[in-house]
């Protein structure tokens, strides 16, 4: 991302949305993993408003609120971080939408709960029709104007929307989007390879996917239906339960065995090898699940296991 000048992103980005006190990983071991990925080369943190209000008895705001005190308790960690966040979403005061005021509000709320003076990558959670691109880009173009954010982003914009906002920032001198976030994983490829990395590639523009192990069907924990039960994503997992999906699996362990690394590593070596791709963003709840996401950043497929995953 030119945006960052000097910085290396690191591949593999950590979202800890979905890794909050309270659900599935508590503030003490949340902690320790940013303390683990770190020490291993990690820099870059990507974190949402609204994680985790749909969880009964959060409002949003927890993930933020958790990172901040991480970076506040450890001495120089804010240094060693690219932070990415989002606004956009359902939040309690402020509302869904990119109005001006919900993205000024928004940031102010964000800043306050990281404990930082300075957003690095602020996103576009999702595009919001009802307001003019002329606007929310103006909204951010003031943020970053102020040093509140250092670049914005989109995420869940159609590559159509994206064009439009990409040339209304290129017409008004206005900051523009400097990556986009959109869902992408070896199950999950269009629109990404149909019309949004052309795009994003002949404009420049990073491309940081989430959902890159389809929401841990690829991680290696599943391989029969079976393997769904008492897991806490297993209804978001069904639409992957079909002949293709098991096929995709089966493939991706096989890859896995020939290269003697844990198949979750090979599905973020597969997504990371894809043009286009700056940083994939994955999720663990333990140690030893990061190190598999970290070994990704050192495997470099080769033409047969990129054209077996992909399926050619």
């Amino acid at each position: 991302l030119e945006a960052f000048g000097a910085w290396r992103l690191c591949p593999v980005g950590r979202v800890y949305g979905e890794r909050i006190a309270g659900w599935t990983a508590d503030e003490a071991t949340s902690h320790a993993l940013l303390d683990h990925f770190v020490e291993a080369g990690g820099n870059f943190v990507d974190t949402a408003n609204v994680y985790s209000a749909w969880v009964p008895g959060h409002f949003g705001g927890e993930s933020e609120t958790l990172i901040g005190r991480w970076v506040q308790s450890r001495r120089g960690g804010r240094d060693r971080l690219l932070i990415a966040t989002k606004v956009g979403m359902d939040m309690p005061e402020i509302g869904q939408g990119l109005k001006p005021a919900q993205i000024e509000r928004g940031v102010e709320d964000s800043l306050r709960r990281l404990r930082i003076e300075r957003i690095d990558l602020l996103y576009a959670h999702r595009d919001d029709p009802d307001t003019a691109l002329e606007d929310t880009l103006a909204a951010f173009d003031r943020l970053v104007r102020a040093g509140k954010v250092r670049a914005i982003a989109a995420s869940n914009y159609t590559a159509e929307r994206l064009e439009q906002a990409l040339a209304i920032s290129a017409r008004n001198g206005l900051a523009r989007y400097e990556c986009l976030q959109p869902p992408y994983n070896l199950l999950e490829r269009e629109p990404v390879e149909g019309s949004l990395a052309p795009l994003c590639r002949r404009e420049g523009v990073g491309i940081a996917p989430y959902y890159s192990l389809a929401m841990g069907f690829l991680s290696g924990k599943y391989r029969r239906r079976e393997d769904f039960q008492g897991r806490p994503r297993a209804m978001g997992l069904v639409k992957y339960d079909n002949a293709r999906g098991w096929r995709v699996v089966e493939t991706l362990h096989g890859v896995a065995r020939r290269y003697g690394v844990p198949p979750a590593s090979i599905a973020i070596a597969w997504v990371l090898a894809q043009p286009g791709i700056t940083s994939a963003i994955a999720s663990a709840t333990s140690t030893a699940q990061l190190d598999e996401l970290m070994r990704a950043c050192n495997i470099k497929l080769d033409d047969q296991a990129v054209a077996e995953l992909s399926g050619r």
